[in-house]
């Protein structure tokens, strides 16, 4: 059971999300190292649940991203993810 105490939460990044940023916002609210997080890991089975994967997804949509949590619970990778951020950035570029 995860003590409610020890859920932080995460703040939008500072700088354009990369996929190790993504390794080291999933690792740290998972209190693991960001070696610990595989790009196929199946980032449920490591432990993220629905509530720090949302926090996860709201902060890097706070920095500007139009991203929805349901698209990353479908593939609840790291690469799943990477490709869903990527597409997104790529997207926001092309309207600039």
């Amino acid at each position: 059971m995860i003590d409610p105490a020890a859920i932080r939460r995460f703040e939008a990044p500072a700088a354009p999300l990369t996929r190790e940023s993504l390794r080291a916002d999933i690792a740290a609210m998972l209190h693991e190292t960001p070696e610990a997080i595989g790009d196929d890991d199946s980032l449920l089975d490591l432990g993220l649940d629905s509530m720090r994967a949302m926090n996860l997804v709201l902060g890097w949509s706070a920095g500007g991203l139009d991203l929805e949590f349901s698209e990353f619970a479908a593939c609840p990778t790291l690469a799943g993810w990477w490709r869903l951020v990527e597409g997104r950035m790529a997207a926001r570029a092309a309207r600039r």
